[in-house]
């Protein structure tokens, strides 16, 4: 009967976009296990799907895919899971004084629905405005690449990338929008190519109407060399 019930409940969720918090559901024991316990187990899993599916796992072509499915998940795809890999946001006194918006955008972001485990593929735009300290720019890329690898949910996602740089630049102006594709709906169910899903996190002065304004504009803006 409870079995049936959570079958229920998946069933009615379906794509639903559902976000429990700002952090990504991980169990108090998630890093008990080394990275290659982790990949040993997922190896026999992957292995096990693999059989169900009548897949012949002696055929030359396909007896590596479990290991390399398990390595893949643990040291690429979902290697923001793990706290060791995660940027330092090291920032620099702004001694040049710039008090304008500064922006990053057209960040590739490859991501991973949480729902369906198939790729968000997009791009992401970032802005802050000093408050006395500055970030690399190569770190802003960074620190969105770690968030994104992840099991993931892109509301979540935008609001990582968010908070993030508001703890390493002492500041809560910053902004993030995010356009990506969601292969579990482009590939499967409605399988509509075209879509994309926009999300957006605005804090401090973003949140005013002429910042926020500004911000949206400078994303507008053509990029060519």
């Amino acid at each position: 009967m409870k079995i049936d019930h959570m079958e229920n409940k998946i069933d009615e969720m379906g794509d639903a976009h559902v976000s429990t918090s700002a952090n990504n559901p991980l169990r108090e024991d998630a890093f008990d296990l080394s990275n290659e316990e982790k990949i040993a187990i997922i190896n026999e899993d992957v292995k096990n799907i693999l059989q169900t599916l009548g897949m012949d796992l002696t055929d030359d072509s396909i007896k590596g895919t479990p290991q390399r499915v398990a390595k893949m998940f643990v040291n690429e795809i979902f290697g923001g899971l793990d706290p060791k890999r995660k940027p330092k946001a090291s920032t620099f006194e702004n001694k040049y004084k710039y008090g304008e918006m500064l922006v990053e955008k057209n960040i590739t972001i490859y991501s991973t629905c949480e729902h369906h485990l198939l790729p968000i593929v997009g791009r992401a735009h970032v802005a802050y405005i000093s408050k006395g300290s500055v970030i690399g720019l190569s770190k802003m890329n960074r620190i969105v690449d770690y968030f994104a690898k992840r099991p993931q949910v892109q509301e979540r996602l935008t609001m990582q990338i968010v908070q993030e740089l508001q703890r390493a630049l002492g500041t809560q102006d910053v902004a993030c929008v995010i356009d990506a594709k969601h292969l579990c709906v482009n590939s499967r169910g409605i399988r509509d190519i075209e879509s994309s899903t926009v999300t957006s996190e605005f804090g401090g002065a973003f949140k005013e109407n002429s910042v926020k304004r500004e911000f949206l504009d400078y994303i507008k803006l053509e990029t060519s060399f």
